[in-house]
């Protein structure tokens, strides 16, 4: 008798779960199926967390661009590789000189983060030796816009970089610059482009009260002149450690760095945060030798081996699936304890580039990463459904002509509808 109970309800549980898929399905094919989404790419996977039962897929298999959604591989290669506090810089004492190299960490003097610790550590010595030579990748990602250099969103990766490798000019009342080395630099005048393309020269309109962030051109020369700048001091260069081994200097937490880059989407800390585990792995800052180990070793059995150029997403040539997203998402959730992990990734309504998007009625009912270019919109994370369970998914939408906002306006409607009936 018992036994023959215990299968009536276990019947219950399986039809009414397939009830509850069937429900969604009917719901998202209908939607998926309408004249708005005929003539663009979609692809989406939604699974259960805890089961990993398939809620709803289609197309999830093809690749798509992801645009920002690459950060969440970004992430998962820093949580993988990285410590909790951030390699600021590597040294050496020699007799009575420092000599010392950049690990890529971003967030010294950043804008908005302004770590102080290697500069503070910097200030201790009369005799500083910049060794740069442990720098071996490309300013630029594969792909990235040409005429993008001048914009904010697509400062220069380099290995010590200063205040995110980008001029902030504003009035305060008087014309404020920051890093101060570049103020002589800066023209008032109005200008149809920030910076001059292949100088440092910089242009800020007369009458301006807003403020401007334009990326300036990285060199060793560079660094190391905003470095004397900032201390006051000679700095000399090299292009060889001493004999020796390093020490390392380290610097704020790494959950900082995360969270700033999913919640505004940051590239220059994503493009970064490769070149710090670079330099972990490798002892040389290069993107491409994070993006290797981790397909290589932490990812070898993603169902689509994905193509993954960059650490921000801003390239083109960059393909995921659904799948792979998904992928990934659930390996997070599995390794970062739930509480950390929601918090790293933008809340729906509350926090990031989802404050004002995909609100819940009362609290955050989505915790995901969005990612947007011309003509392409993705979104992939974390849904809490009403009944408490767990979704993890990725909606993947290339090549429409419709305006973003209702592409974001349909997702919605199939979120809530994962959040309501689930």
């Amino acid at each position: 008798m018992k036994n023959f109970l215990f299968i009536i309800v276990i019947l219950i549980l399986v039809s009414a779960c397939t009830s509850t898929k069937s429900i969604i399905r009917k719901d998202f094919n209908q939607q998926l199926s309408s004249s708005f989404y005929q003539n663009q790419f979609t692809g989406v996977l939604v699974i259960d967390a805890e089961t990993k039962d398939t809620i709803y897929t289609n197309n999830s298999h093809k690749y798509f661009i992801p645009a920002s959604n690459t950060k969440i591989f970004t992430l998962y290669a820093a949580l993988k590789t990285l410590p909790d506090q951030i390699p600021a810089l590597k040294y050496i004492e020699a007799n009575d000189t420092l000599y010392f190299e950049g690990t890529g960490d971003p967030s010294f003097l950043h804008h908005y983060i302004k770590d102080s610790t290697t500069l503070k550590f910097l200030e201790r010595y009369n005799n500083l030796i910049f060794v740069a030579n442990n720098f071996q990748d490309e300013k630029y990602g594969p792909g990235w816009a040409w005429d993008d250099y001048q914009y904010y969103y697509s400062a220069e990766k380099s290995a010590l970089p200063i205040n995110g490798n980008v001029v902030m000019t504003y009035r305060n009342p008087e014309l404020m610059v920051s890093p101060a080395y570049f103020k002589d630099s800066v023209i008032q005048l109005t200008n149809k482009n920030n910076r001059n393309e292949f100088s440092n020269t910089f242009y800020y309109p007369t009458q301006s009260r807003y403020t401007l962030e334009t990326p300036f051109i990285t060199s060793n020369f560079t660094t190391k002149s905003i470095l004397e700048s900032l201390l006051n001091k000679k700095v000399g260069m090299s292009t060889a450690m001493p004999s020796g081994k390093k020490q390392t200097l380290y610097g704020i937490s790494s959950d900082s760095l995360y969270m700033r880059m999913m919640h505004e989407s940051d590239n220059f800390i994503a493009e970064q945060l490769l070149l710090v585990s670079a330099g972990v792995l490798t002892d040389t800052l290069n993107g491409k030798l994070s993006r290797s180990y981790i397909l290589e070793n932490e990812l070898k059995n993603l169902k689509q081996e994905p193509r993954w150029v960059d650490g921000s997403g801003l390239s083109r040539y960059n393909l995921f699936t659904p799948q792979n997203m998904v992928s990934v998402l659930d390996r997070l959730h599995e390794m970062v304890p739930q509480e950390r992990l929601f918090s790293i990734f933008p809340a729906g309504g509350l926090s990031g580039t989802l404050k004002n998007r995909f609100a819940g009625d009362e609290q955050p009912y989505i915790y995901a990463k969005s990612g947007s270019l011309s003509n392409n919109y993705c979104l992939s994370g974390y849904l809490v459904a009403n009944s408490g369970k767990t979704l993890i998914f990725s909606f993947m939408n290339n090549h429409f002509k419709q305006s973003t906002s209702e592409e974001r306006n349909r997702l919605e409607q199939m979120l809530q509808t994962l959040r309501d009936t689930y």
